[in-house]
């Protein structure tokens, strides 16, 4: 006797179930803007410490981002510290 499960033919018609972090378009809309940020850091006259704080984040996301651990921060997160970063960056 087989021990092997049988398919129903509704089991495989339905696709797998997604998952979030594989949406292709929104990896690169992270990936763009985590290149982005960490130019932007590079440049800015803050410390990676006061960038957490002016965005609201704890300093462990900036930690990530620059160890490029994309996956640890929400396309959110990466405007929140865009905005930031830019708001700094520009002369009154």
């Amino acid at each position: 006797m087989s021990t092997a499960s049988t398919m129903t033919g509704a089991d495989r018609l339905e696709p797998p179930p997604r998952c979030p972090d594989l949406d292709v378009r929104d990896l690169e809309q992270r990936t763009r803007l985590m290149r982005i940020i960490t130019r932007l850091i590079a440049v800015s006259d803050l410390g990676n410490r006061e960038i957490a704080r002016r965005a609201g984040l704890p300093m462990q996301k900036i930690s990530d981002l620059l160890a490029g651990r994309l996956e640890q921060l929400s396309l959110d997160e990466l405007q929140s510290l865009r905005r930031t970063i830019d708001h700094e960056l520009t002369p009154p």
